[in-house]
Order: structure tokens, then sequence, then C-alpha cells
């Protein structure tokens, strides 16, 4: 649930605001039918409630032609539901009731054992309880398939190395970048180093996104990855995009710096429009970015 303000507010302070917008979101889901929008087949594991919420998101997914058999309704909980305010630059906070997420168990990866070893890309976010992701990554990992990890929201606990150490791309913003070396990450040259120390932990290539400065992008050395300059409308979800958009352009036999900027343009139509599913961007308006001036 989106509402406009002109400024963000300070604690304890009321700001009032203009648009509201109600629109399907939750990274996986973003990420999922992204990844669809761009071109991939592709099918969900995840927990939604026994609620309005949880069957309009299912709805959603499969109108975007998203797999959702390894989708579970949980009657036990409420959906996820983030409350997000957005500035006059684009700019967010959000608040996020994980509900559901946060019961998805690693038995219920295991039933979606199948689906995961066929697959050629396994994507993956932290709004699901981390023995989850470590069992599907393990599962990926053992299989063949590229693992790839967005982890976000910041992460709160350490991430096992079990995890990183079967991760083959890590896609931190700089607050994830900041919780996982434990220092703040604020320059280009923080995120350089960032990427460069993560890449040590175990994942073979690192994409720090910076948003409007773009990424640094780290596989041997960190390269710069410029942002291609839109009108912001609303950063949420820009994140989900790239890190979809990067999952498929890898998963099709892209170099990673052509994969990168692809990923860049992708997220860059994200933030041109308000909402988080509505504005993860087709195949064609990723093309149509990519085919204009370089950045």
């Amino acid at each position: 649930m989106v509402v406009k303000v002109p400024r963000l507010p300070e604690p304890g302070e009321t700001v009032i605001g203009g648009e509201f917008v109600m629109a399907a979101g939750g990274k996986g889901a973003n990420q999922a039918v992204a990844c669809a929008r761009a071109g991939a087949s592709v099918c969900l594991v995840g927990r939604v409630g026994d609620d309005p919420f949880g069957r309009n998101a299912l709805a959603g997914l499969e109108r975007a032609r998203v797999n959702t058999d390894y989708v579970l309704t949980d009657a036990d909980a409420t959906s996820g539901v983030a409350l997000i305010y957005v500035d006059a630059e684009g700019e967010n906070l959000i608040a996020v009731a994980p509900g559901a997420n946060m019961r998805l168990t690693p038995d219920d990866i295991e039933a979606a054992r199948p689906v995961i070893e066929r697959a050629d890309c396994l994507l993956l976010q932290l709004e699901v309880p981390m023995d989850a992701v470590e069992r599907a990554v393990g599962i990926a990992h053992q299989a063949g398939a590229l693992v790839l990890l967005n982890p976000a929201p910041a992460p709160t606990e350490p991430v096992p190395p079990a995890i990183l150490e079967r991760v083959d791309v890590l896609t931190p913003n700089r607050a994830e970048a900041s919780a996982l070396v434990g220092r703040p990450v604020v320059t280009v040259s923080d995120a350089c180093e960032a990427a460069e120390e993560l890449r040590r932990r175990g994942p073979g290539r690192v994409v720090v996104t910076l948003g409007k400065e773009g990424a640094v992008a780290c596989q041997d050395e960190p390269v710069c990855v410029p942002a291609y300059q839109v009108k912001a409308v609303d950063a949420v979800a820009a994140g989900d995009a790239f890190s979809a958009a990067l999952a498929v352009a890898l998963s099709e036999g892209s170099t990673f710096e052509d994969a990168c900027r692809f990923a860049a343009a992708a997220g860059a139509c994200a933030v041109t429009k308000l909402g988080a599913q509505p504005s993860m961007p087709t195949r064609l308006e990723i093309e149509s970015l990519l085919a204009g001036p370089r950045p």
C-alpha cells in the first residue's frame, strides 16, 4: 500500500500525502513477475494467507503466467503486507508485516525439489526464513543451476556461509551490502571494496546496486555500471527488477557485462511507474531503453 508524500516523515510526524495506490508486491512475487515479463518461464515457491490479499496475489501471478503450483495457502497466517511512503524524488520508506512469508519451511522447499532441480536459475531473496533459503540453495547448487541471491531486505542476522559459498551471483544494494560487510557502504569506492570482500566469501559475481549512481559489478575486479537517466516516480521494487533481469539475461547466456546493462535498463524502467508489480518492465520496454543512447 503506497502513499505519495511531498517528503518522507520524521519520527512522530504526520505528513499529508496525495495519491494512494494498492498493488501486488512482495520481493519474491515481484521478481517472479519481472522474470516472466522479461521472457522467462517461471515457477514461484512461497506462502500466502487465506485472505483477500492472498487470493488477489495468486490471481495476479497467474495473469502474469507465473506457475503457482508451489505457492501454499496458509490458513493460520495473514498474507505479507508492505506499507510504503514515496517522496517527490521517488525515494521511499517501507515497513513490512511478513505474515505467511515467514512460515515457509524447508519441507515446503523439499516439496518443490523437482522444479528447482529442473531450473536453469534459482532466484532468491530474504523475505522468507533463512533455513528455507539454505535448503533451496543447496538443492539448486547440487543440481548445477545458477543461484542468484538478492539479500533483501537487509539481513539482521549473518547470512550462513553455507548459503554464500553456494551463491553464484549476489545483488545487494547499499544498505544490504552495509549489513553484510558490517560497515557503511556510501560511496562508489565503498561499494567496490564491499563487492570485493563479498566475492571472497563465496559468490563468483557480486553486483552492488547504487540507485541513480548505477551499480558496481565485480567478477574479476570491480567495474562501474552506469545508470540510465529517467524520470523517477517510485523506486519501490527497482532492485527486484534489476535482480530478475540479471537472472534472465545470465540464464540466456549473456556475458556478465551485457547482463548487468540489461538489468540496469530494467531497473530504470521500473522507477518510472508507481507500485511494485505494476512497474516490472516487459522485455520490449527493457530492449527499447537499451536501444537508445548509452548512459
